[in-house]
């Protein structure tokens, strides 16, 4: 038997948190596509029926900037919950007017719906116009009390086929090269002896095993190691709650070819349970 496509209507109140919402679920796997007008979603989903499997999870946004076409909506999903082959939902997204206000004069929007009337004016016509389509949804979502971070918890914990792992990006690196500008935290190896002042060492990158057994054996380097570890376990699943998307960890040595590498070498090897590692030496196979 095929499997069904899983697909999410995702509509709502405007500054409800859709455009998060729709992140979440494109960093869940889902396919999505924003402000689709209604009378396309049988065309649209008939298409993905035809992908031979390579999408099984769609998410779509619709809202009343659709104007009249929007109208469709619940009809086309009555439709739609016809064919055996999808398996739908309506997420519908709301908040209080009060937050809803609070969060257009923060980002010095207009309504997008009614721009010529105030905001509680516009509110107001789009929650009477949405109204029966908040009572056929099948999830609604209060965001009034939520920051975008818990949206992105709520969603993935209820639409994921499993947590996904936070990628964590380990990068040796050369400090005489420079720091790597997209790192969240950064380590200094630098006060480890140094490889490079050993003659037939110096050739050698810290992938070596002659110069990761050199870095690895002094009481400074098991030191470190040892509180850097206990750190990261702790921190990864605290980015994690936090919604954080990836994690770079920089760490460097001068030159960021004998050191910082056998450093993060170790790092990745011993942390990779904890998370999606992948390490890369930046500055490693330089010269000079």
């Amino acid at each position: 038997m095929t499997e069904r496509i899983r697909t999410l209507v995702l509509t709502g109140m405007s500054g409800a948190g859709k455009t998060v919402a729709m992140q979440s679920l494109e960093d869940a796997g889902y396919f999505c596509i924003d402000n689709l007008p209604p009378i396309l979603l049988p065309k649209f989903l008939d298409v993905v029926g035809q992908s031979g499997g390579r999408i099984s999870k769609v998410a779509l946004a619709c809202d009343l900037r659709g104007g009249e076409w929007f109208e469709p909506l619940l009809e086309m999903v009555k439709q739609l919950r016809l064919n055996q082959s999808l398996e739908l939902s309506i997420v519908y997204l709301d908040a209080s007017d009060e937050v809803l206000v609070r969060r257009y004069k923060e980002s010095r929007r207009r309504h997008p719906i009614a721009p010529s009337m105030t905001l509680l004016e516009g509110i107001a016509k789009e929650r009477a116009a949405l109204e029966q389509i908040r009572n056929a949804a099948d999830v609604v979502l209060d965001t009034s009390h939520w920051r975008p971070n818990r949206l992105k918890q709520e969603i993935i914990q209820r639409f994921a086929e499993h947590q996904p792992r936070m990628p964590v990006h380990i990068v040796s690196f050369g400090f005489k090269y420079g720091i790597p500008i997209d790192a969240d935290m950064i380590l200094d190896v630098r006060f480890l002896p140094n490889p490079y002042y050993i003659d037939d060492l110096r050739p050698l990158t810290g992938e070596d095993e002659r110069v990761f057994e050199y870095v690895m054996q002094w009481p400074a380097t098991q030191e470190f190691i040892k509180r850097t570890e206990g750190l990261l376990q702790f921190l990864i699943p605290e980015f994690r709650k936090e919604g954080k998307s990836h994690l770079v960890i920089g760490i460097g040595c001068t030159g960021g070819k004998h050191r910082s590498v056998a450093i993060s070498c170790y790092l990745a090897q011993s942390l990779q349970n904890l998370s999606d590692i992948q390490l890369i030496h930046r500055d490693s196979r330089r010269e000079g």
